[in-house]
């Protein structure tokens, strides 16, 4: 007599998945390494450009103004008329042809987060305050580098490079110093 095989019973668990604001694909792998102390600059940079949101990806969505989009397939483009007119957008508020320059260079298919941050340190190696910074750390020299690029940093003398409000120095290098402990404690 042949053994016959039972089929066993197939049990299907059906678990609710998180429901995240923002689809996020895994990172892709960049040119630009995210060490504790560029990501707390990053972290610093997004405080002064008011994208900060208690460190959520929310910032990542964020256009002029504080409205925040739904999609980071692509740059926003948005324009928004307030005190000042800006299409900025993004965690480091992107205007749309530094964005599409970057992303060319760098070959960035989205507007998602690791994308975003990597367009960042790009522009912070291009105006040459990369090795500085990962020399010396935050230092108002750094800062006064990025200026040009971000309104919301001081320059040499303490104004914005472009006269918008900016964040004073002591406040930005208070939160540099606390982000970096947070992310050398392996908090992100």
């Amino acid at each position: 007599m042949a053994a016959t095989a039972v089929p066993q019973p197939r049990v299907a668990l059906s678990l609710p998945l998180p429901t995240p604001s923002v689809v996020v694909r895994p990172a892709e792998p960049g040119p630009y390494t995210l060490t504790p102390q560029r990501r707390a600059l990053l972290d610093t940079i997004r405080f002064a450009e008011g994208t900060w949101t208690n460190g959520s990806q929310d910032g990542y969505r964020m256009i002029y103004g504080g409205n925040l989009v739904q999609g980071l397939e692509r740059h926003p483009e948005i324009t928004v008329r307030r005190r000042y007119t800006s299409a900025a957008a993004g965690a480091y508020q992107f205007l749309p042809g530094t964005w599409h320059m970057v992303a060319r260079q760098l070959r960035l298919s989205s507007f998602e987060p690791h994308n975003q941050d990597q367009a960042a340190l790009h522009l912070i190696q291009r105006r040459g305050a990369l090795r500085v910074f990962d020399q010396l750390g935050l230092t108002p020299a750094v800062l006064a580098k990025l200026a040009p690029e971000w309104a919301s940093l001081p320059a040499h003398h303490g104004g914005s490079y472009y006269g918008q409000p900016v964040k004073s120095r002591h406040d930005l290098i208070a939160f540099y110093r606390r982000a970096l402990e947070r992310h050398q404690g392996g908090i992100s």
